[in-house]
């Protein structure tokens, strides 16, 4: 892959484009260490620091954004998924992005006095391989 500056001025290196990939192909949210883990398995050497400067890189870019779960580290996901609740599984602990949506609540609805502009589901069991 050539060499070019990206929307910040940064060079493009085959470890930032391998970390992009790693979060692009994953089926859920990523935490750093497992962004960590996929990258170096695919381009060798890779340092902690790089993927966390790569992750900043690119939440600042808006590519990414981060996922936040209750007494986890955060994670990580492509900021083009569009509207998707998550799955964690409680013998794994992998968390997957959910296509369909279980609260049919539109937007600018009241509820109880209160005007609901969106929402955030996470649903919590055991994924096929742990049940």
């Amino acid at each position: 892959m050539e060499d070019h500056d990206d929307k910040l001025g940064q060079r493009r290196t085959s470890q930032r484009d391998a970390i992009q990939q790693v979060i692009v192909d994953s089926d859920g949210p990523l935490t750093v260490d497992d962004i960590h883990a996929r990258a170096a398995a695919a381009v060798g050497t890779l340092g902690i620091a790089t993927v966390y400067r790569t992750v900043k890189l690119l939440m600042t870019e808006g590519r990414i954004h981060s996922v936040s779960l209750p007494d986890q580290p955060l994670r990580y996901e492509q900021a083009d998924l569009g509207h998707h609740h998550h799955f964690q599984c409680r013998g794994c602990g992998q968390v997957y992005d959910l296509e369909e949506c279980p609260m049919a609540l539109p937007k600018n609805r009241e509820l109880a006095g209160f005007l609901v502009e969106d929402h955030d589901v996470t649903l919590y069991g055991r994924c096929p391989q742990c049940h």
